[in-house]
């Protein structure tokens, strides 16, 4: 059933501070000092490469801020909101009592609702984290969600850094997908009247049209006018109209002139030409224990991996090819681990609810499955280790 409007689940509302840290689990003290770091404590600057070879800042957040925007993910984004159908990207999918996806909100769904489109428009949001300003997110808590002004601004507060959302916090995707939320879907009704197809993929809009040569002047002078009225900038470079009478059509690297999404015939011959390389340099002496033959590997089977969502029939096949040349673990990697597990157990008394204590404690796990491909006794014995400092499940 299609959804237009984003919804909240239920009527209560956190009506007070001392509420909202009830909600999410913290002392008023814990939310008391993450409201009180400056923009510099609570996140590290960094930057990551894009792909057209510039780069993007993002942001690593302080533990405790990052804690606490866990927790507003988990209790207030994931459990409390319904999400319009039309929205993709970092959202849970819509599943039912058992556990059956009925809508699933990746990039392959998304692109499968474009699916025999013979018109594409694409607009790009330009750096839209950044162009969401607090005091919009400030509004989407006090009137989507209801809450006091109080709480409002905490959490606005906790969101974003100085006045705007960055990349690299926790709950800057879910706020970037909610944010258009009493603009998004009068829009998204103007254009179904016309039989055109909106999604939103994060700052990615595509609308599609089963006519060809449809004209989108008027569908781009309304998706602008929306976001003007959010002060959210468009990137005109990337603002493209294609036809398929000229071009294949594309959403998000899926071909959708077919009635399910399809991997382009020259991806599946990149992804054959990876698995050759890397049974090539398996077959190198020594090779398959070292640190960069398992990277490639594993940046491998992630590409391969992405055939299973469509169910393309080499999916198999290559994996198959694969693993007969998993990664083998070195000496280097047991003393690693038996180093690792040792500081796992000298921390965890103090340090076992924390985030970072997780997260090691999971990396040693993943490593302890490529130990056992060789050391397999001696891996069972540092599992045995690991059961008692298990770290307990945060939300």
């Amino acid at each position: 059933m299609y959804q237009l409007e984003p919804i909240k689940k239920t009527k209560q509302v956190i009506a007070s501070i001392p509420n909202l840290c009830s909600a999410l689990d913290i002392t008023i003290d814990e939310l008391n000092k993450a409201l009180s770091l400056s923009s510099e404590e609570r996140y590290v600057q960094g930057k990551v490469s894009k792909s057209d070879g510039s780069y993007r800042d993002v942001y690593n957040p302080h533990n405790l801020i990052r804690k606490i925007q866990r927790r507003i993910n988990r209790r207030i984004f994931i459990k409390l909101v319904g999400w319009p159908s039309y929205i993709f990207g970092s959202i849970p999918n819509n599943i039912d009592k058992n556990g059956k996806v009925l809508e699933a909100k990746d990039y392959v769904n998304c692109a499968a609702q474009h699916c025999l489109a013979k018109s594409l428009l694409k607009m790009d949001l330009k750096d839209f984290f950044n162009n969401i300003h607090i005091d919009h997110v400030k509004e989407m808590f006090e009137k989507f969600f209801n809450y006091p002004k109080d709480v409002s601004e905490a959490l606005s507060n906790i969101c974003c850094r100085g006045d705007s959302l960055v990349q690299g916090a926790l709950t800057s995707s879910y706020i970037a997908s909610l944010c258009l939320w009493d603009l998004e879907p009068h829009l998204v009704k103007r254009l179904k009247r016309k039989q055109l197809i909106y999604t939103r993929l994060v700052d990615d809009i595509t609308v599609s049209s089963k006519i060809s040569n449809f004209q989108f002047d008027m569908t781009i002078e309304h998706i602008t006018s929306m976001l003007h009225e959010m002060d959210l900038p468009i990137n005109n470079s990337k603002t493209k109209v294609a036809y398929t009478s000229i071009e294949p059509l594309t959403v998000h690297g899926m071909r959708v002139n077919f009635k399910e999404p399809r991997y382009p015939s020259d991806e599946v011959r990149r992804l054959r030409a990876a698995v050759h390389n890397i049974e090539s340099l398996a077959s190198e002496p020594g090779y398959r224990v070292t640190f960069a033959y398992r990277k490639d590997f594993n940046r491998c089977m992630g590409r391969v991996n992405k055939l299973k969502r469509v169910e393309h029939e080499k999916h198999q096949t290559l994996v198959n090819k694969l693993l007969k040349i998993l990664p083998l673990p070195s000496e280097k990697d047991l003393k690693r681990c038996k180093a690792s597990i040792l500081r796992l157990e000298t921390d965890f008394p103090l340090k076992g609810d924390t985030y970072w204590y997780r997260k090691r404690f999971y990396i040693v796990h993943d490593r302890l499955n490529v130990l056992q491909r060789t050391y397999k006794r001696t891996a069972l014995k540092l599992r045995n280790r690991m059961k008692p400092i298990r770290p307990e499940y945060d939300d």
